[in-house]
């Protein structure tokens, strides 16, 4: 992500997070995207990590709010660096 101002970039961060899918069967696949319906379109991955799609994987490394699509945690951070946010 970058934060700029001005058409110039201020800070930029990159951030990375390692998800190990389990084996599952197909009646379990079914009866998730059965319980999940059409939110498996509108979610990041296809899956949805902040209910019941956590269930698919085996191992999560990394940041939360990384997985779901935005490294909220360094953002806030910068932000209160340059003022943006009360510290």
């Amino acid at each position: 992500m970058v934060v700029a101002h001005d058409g110039k970039i201020m800070w930029a961060h990159a951030d990375e997070a390692l998800l190990t899918m389990r084996d599952y069967s197909d009646a379990f696949l079914e009866s998730y995207l059965d319980r999940i319906g059409e939110d498996c379109t509108t979610s990041v991955g296809g899956y949805k990590i902040e209910g019941p799609g956590v269930q698919l994987f085996d191992s999560i490394a990394g940041d939360h709010f990384t997985i779901l699509g935005l490294p909220l945690v360094p953002l806030l951070a910068q932000l209160r660096a340059i003022g943006e946010i009360a510290s």
